[in-house]
């Protein structure tokens, strides 16, 4: 599901804590969710850019900051365009890829090189149709820093397809292509907190409302903590279910002689499914909460400052039951889980202002003209889903 909080910097009011409401239902939704399926179905997807607009305006248009609700005026069509130009990129990566390694690695290269001009597009399309009190935002980030922040997420995969492709043509160093591959993969590893930074700074340095800026002030040092927590939480977590498959595969044993029941020792490890799958969402919850808050408690301009307190085991409890009521229904709980998980990330968040909306409207209105030229000037000028 898209990152809502990613696109919208929010509002303002003297002296004054302001709030994030969500009022959609899962009722509501379902009925959108249910015929934009439908609609997908017959038209062999083709339908999708306007099944997101409508899932997108009623997201929108529930998400009210300060009493004010938000608003999303994309064109579908653009947003087709966009949809059509990223499948054709990856169909031509998909089609060289089979035609031969080489191949392949060039068209890797060339998804690489439109890949960041394609972000901007979008993040310019999505403020540019993003409103508030009839405002639109702006994304002001421009070409050259796109490409200091997204082309370096390139480098690892490009690494690793061209040394496979030029190099593994020899099968005598085979092992030695393993290890060199291994080596890049685990370099990868440990750039992902640094290439997750640029990326979130590229774009929270430039989301514009207005004379309002905001600007981003975590550090790479602060991702890379959250990096290391999660990994903790995930290495204490294998530690714990590793402890519970030894406990019960220690009992099989011992029992083994007393001649206890099969069924009930299948069921006894059994257990061990759900338990693991469990572990996995707490894992989730975890890594999303805090890096929620990590991103937006570092968001600010001027005179705004946003706050993030997202609760752990809310969220962990919330996606437990919305997994559970999504099995059990064969998947038509989904759209009641996608509001109820909403809900909860955008109640979470607040802003701190010291600025008078009335002058935050003025300055907005007085700068209207430039999103709406900035997206219309821009040589892509849609959205690519991102």
């Amino acid at each position: 599901m898209e990152e809502l909080m990613d696109t919208v910097p929010v509002e303002l009011d003297q002296s004054e804590d302001l709030t994030v409401v969500f009022t959609g239902s899962g009722s509501e939704y379902f009925r959108i969710w249910i015929v934009n399926l439908l609609l997908m179905l017959v038209t062999f997807g083709i339908y999708f850019p306007w099944a997101k607009v409508r899932k997108l305006r009623y997201f929108y248009g529930n998400t009210l900051v300060g009493g004010e609700p938000l608003g999303f005026h994309g064109d579908p069509k653009k947003m087709f365009k966009g949809y059509v130009l990223v499948a054709v990129l990856f169909g031509c990566y998909s089609a060289a890829g089979k035609f031969s390694p080489g191949a392949g690695f060039i068209a890797l290269l060339l998804i690489a090189a439109l890949w960041p001009a394609l972000l901007k597009s979008s993040l310019q399309f999505r403020l540019a149709n993003t409103s508030w009190r009839g405002l639109r935002f702006r994304f002001a980030g421009d070409l050259a820093g796109a490409y200091k922040a997204a082309l370096p997420l390139f480098v690892p995969g490009a690494l690793i397809v061209g040394v496979s492709a030029f190099a593994g043509v020899n099968t005598g160093k085979q092992t030695t292509l393993g290890i060199v591959i291994g080596l890049l993969g685990l370099g990868s590893v440990l750039l992902a907190p640094w290439l997750l930074w640029k990326l979130k700074n590229y774009q929270h340095t430039n989301y514009t409302l207005g004379g309002e800026q905001t600007r981003f002030g975590a550090s790479v040092w602060s991702f890379y903590t959250l990096t290391f927590k999660v990994i903790g939480v995930y290495l204490g977590l294998l530690i714990a279910f590793g402890i519970a498959f030894g406990l019960l595969g220690g009992v099989a044993v011992m029992s083994a002689s007393k001649h206890v029941d099969p069924q009930a020792m299948a069921m006894a490890f059994f257990w061990l499914v759900p338990l693991g799958f469990i572990l996995l969402i707490g894992l989730n919850a975890f890594s999303v909460a805090r890096s929620q808050d990590l991103v937006w408690n570092h968001t600010s301009s001027e005179h705004v400052q946003f706050q993030s307190r997202l609760r752990f085991r809310s969220l962990f409890w919330l996606n437990i039951k919305n997994w559970l009521l999504t099995a059990l229904t064969l998947g038509l709980y989904w759209p009641f889980a996608a509001v109820a998980t909403r809900r909860l990330r955008l109640e979470a968040v607040s802003l701190a202002l010291s600025m008078a909306v009335e002058k935050l409207v003025a300055d907005s209105t007085s700068n209207a003209g430039d999103a709406a030229g900035d997206a219309a000037g821009d040589f892509f000028g849609f959205d690519i889903g991102l």
